[in-house]
């Protein structure tokens, strides 16, 4: 599904124009890219986190150049599905 998908089933089932349902999963997209960006979790109750984990320090291969490299300690962003979404994806498929 992508969002324009969403836009529009979201705004069928609210009975709200498309361009502000557009502009409200714009902005919740937005916020919660700023909150990680500040290194803040976003806890949405029911549905999941978008948490920032820390990668630790590694060394990986430059297979073209054969040669060892330093990877620094680095954040990345993630989701955490919560329990009950967790649960109802399995009973569906």
């Amino acid at each position: 599904m992508t969002k324009a998908e969403i836009v529009s089933r979201v705004s069928n089932n609210l009975g709200l124009d498309k361009n502000e349902v557009l502009a409200t999963v714009e902005n919740l997209m937005e916020e919660i890219k700023n909150s990680l960006n500040n290194g803040e979790n976003v806890y949405l109750r029911g549905f999941g986190s978008f948490i920032v984990k820390k990668r630790a320090e590694k060394t990986g291969r430059n297979i073209s150049k054969n040669i060892t490299i330093r990877i620094p300690e680095h954040h990345i962003p993630a989701f955490k599905p919560a329990k009950v979404f967790v649960e109802g994806v399995k009973k569906n498929n």
